[in-house]
């Protein structure tokens, strides 16, 4: 499979928090999950460039794990303390027994051992402790979303990228996790409305990245080519974007 290279896009990553709709029900859930279990300390698997730990960061010490430099250097301008480490979520270098949460959010699919490291992480929680994992569920097909309407080969691609809840939940109960539950996370809704939905940049996603140049080229000619039908009619498109993120938690 093909690899994204994020400290290449690590500038403009956060460009995604900036859309008209923002992703706050990850951001309260996360926050409630830490009220719940008093959490002392945090430890987000994948943190890129620590979005989520500086929202958790009030009541909470604030550990972040990534692979990219890129990514860690853009988490270090944010505010407050974050501890980031540089390291490979599939040798975890980290102590036992040390965390009260440990999450990802929308990266489970790029692990190398994705079963691998909820049993790591099952390690790494103190008593009560929850392992939290948002992700998108491709296999669900209740989602719209235009980038799988107008670059296919992106939908393909999370088939066999994503693991559904289903699984998650498997392996969460194989690995020990007690009240294994599964929940909505976040809804995502921001309809691009005509010519709006332009330009998109190649890194606006991870789905467009792993693209060819190619395979990105025609998507974007399937885009104009439709634009100009519909002016040619007197219409104006929807470009649905409608997607929901899955939370699963395991307690430890």
């Amino acid at each position: 499979m093909k690899t994204i290279n994020y400290d290449e896009i690590a500038c403009s990553y956060n460009e995604r928090y900036k859309s008209a709709y923002k992703p706050e029900g990850i951001a309260s859930k996360l926050l409630e999950l830490a009220q719940e279990v008093n959490a002392l300390r945090i430890l987000e698997v994948a943190c890129g460039t620590g979005h989520w730990l500086e929202i958790l960061q009030a009541k909470s010490k604030v550990y972040g794990i990534d692979l990219s430099f890129g990514m860690l250097k853009k988490a270090i301008e944010r505010k407050g303390r974050l501890f980031l480490i540089n390291g490979d979520v599939s040798s975890l270098p980290i102590s036992n027994r040390c965390f009260d949460i440990v999450f990802c959010v929308n990266s489970l699919h790029h692990f190398r051992n994705p079963s691998g490291f909820i049993l790591d992480a099952q390690k790494l929680l103190g008593r009560d402790g929850v392992l939290a994992i948002f992700g998108m569920n491709p296999h669900a097909d209740r989602d719209r979303w235009f980038i799988y309407d107008y670059f296919p080969e992106t939908y393909e691609a999370d088939l066999g990228r994503y693991p559904s809840p289903g699984t998650i939940v498997d392996w969460m109960i194989s690995a020990g996790f007690k009240n294994v539950n599964w929940q909505v996370g976040e809804r995502l809704v921001d309809h691009r409305e005509g010519n709006d939905v332009l330009p998109i940049s190649k890194n606006f996603t991870s789905q467009l990245t792993l693209l060819s140049s190619a395979e990105y080229r025609r998507g974007i000619n399937r885009i104009k080519s439709a634009l100009r039908e519909a002016k040619a009619v007197g219409e104006t498109l929807t470009f649905p974007v409608d997607i929901t993120l899955s939370m699963i938690t395991g307690r430890v």
